[in-house]
């Protein structure tokens, strides 16, 4: 059995978790997700915990059960304390700002690139060469992240791009000049 999937779910105070039938509703005090399940997992709270169980032992609802607690996990986390990834630009004249809701990126174009959010995500520019993207889905957190490096993804010989905080990128050498 899924190690994960047993885990139960302690709600915090403050949380409000209800089911109707295969759709789960999560409203806390930083906003409400709502996210239907597959109708084949069973979902029950009780007790400031959430239980997921799962009907049998096929490989459907194996691979099920883990990956629902995991998101509704997620969903209970999201609505306490939000999600948040950090984004790092290096280049030389490589830039961040906001104007107004939207991310506006000098990133080494002939025109500033602009990224306007969907509702329910934040970004913060706290230095010009750092973006923070925010929000309480981890998935449109991850999604929006992904988004902005994708506008210059780090390249492999001087490094220059949209990384990550913490990523590594994998340096190649440049071209030896002729061997005499």
């Amino acid at each position: 059995m899924s190690r994960i999937g047993r885990k139960p779910i302690t709600v915090p105070s403050g949380v409000d978790v209800t089911l109707n039938n295969s759709v789960i509703t999560v409203k806390g005090p930083k906003g409400t997700l709502t996210r239907e399940i597959h109708k084949d997992i069973k979902v029950t709270v009780e007790d400031n915990q959430i239980l997921v169980e799962r009907p049998s032992d096929n490989k459907l609802h194996r691979s099920l059960h883990g990956t629902t607690r995991s998101v509704v996990n997620n969903m209970v986390s999201g609505v306490t304390e939000g999600y948040s990834k950090t984004l790092e630009l290096v280049g030389v004249g490589y830039r961040a700002s906001k104007s107004g809701e939207k991310l506006v990126l000098n990133v080494g174009y002939s025109h500033p690139v602009e990224i306007t959010p969907e509702a329910g995500i934040e970004f913060e520019v706290p230095a010009n060469t750092k973006i923070i993207v925010k929000g309480i889905n981890k998935e449109r957190v991850g999604e929006y992240a992904a988004k902005v490096r994708a506008v210059r993804a780090p390249e492999p010989y001087k490094g220059k791009g949209i990384k990550y905080e913490g990523e590594r990128i994998i340096r190649k050498e440049g071209k030896a000049g002729k061997k005499k």
